[in-house]
């Protein structure tokens, strides 16, 4: 290779790495860290979601490769299509779902929130009460990456 094929390459490959460096930083502008006004609205997306019973729509609330772990014992629900399939079991059997939340914190990137549902088993008819709390993680871009629940319900 002789200089002038050498300082062609070394200029194209500049170029490619100052349109990455930009693209990297224009998606970086867009992106919001979390507040507690994004982890209200994510958790009004949630809401949404379980009260219409919408696996689709609460699986876009994660990113594509999320954990979702309802069970502090058992292996997490693992991306969205986990995370879809696992909506569609657990919702299936539940009607007149009212779900509420409070946010309690936020640090960084993690929102902690209270939250409570009531709804009716459909199999038996049975009023049901939950009462949990959220551990959230999320990406720049507003998607839940990992969220980690502990709940009971009323006896």
């Amino acid at each position: 290779m002789n200089h002038v094929t050498t300082r062609s390459a070394i200029r194209l490959s500049a170029g490619f790495l100052a349109a990455a460096l930009l693209a990297l930083h224009a998606s970086q502008a867009s992106a919001e860290p979390l507040t507690t006004a994004a982890l209200e609205k994510w958790l009004a997306g949630y809401e949404h979601a379980w009260e219409s019973r919408d696996a689709a729509r609460a699986a876009e609330l994660f990113t594509p490769n999320a954990s979702y772990h309802e069970m502090p014992f058992e292996a997490p629900k693992a991306g969205q299509a986990g995370i879809r399939e696992y909506w569609s079991s657990v919702t299936a059997d539940q009607r007149d779902i009212d779900f509420k939340s409070q946010v309690i914190a936020v640090n960084g990137q993690t929102g902690v929130a209270h939250w409570s549902a009531t709804l009716t088993a459909a199999s038996t008819g049975a009023r049901v009460e939950l009462d949990g709390v959220f551990v959230l993680t999320f990406d720049l871009n507003g998607r839940c990456s990992e969220l980690r629940e502990w709940w009971h319900v009323r006896p």
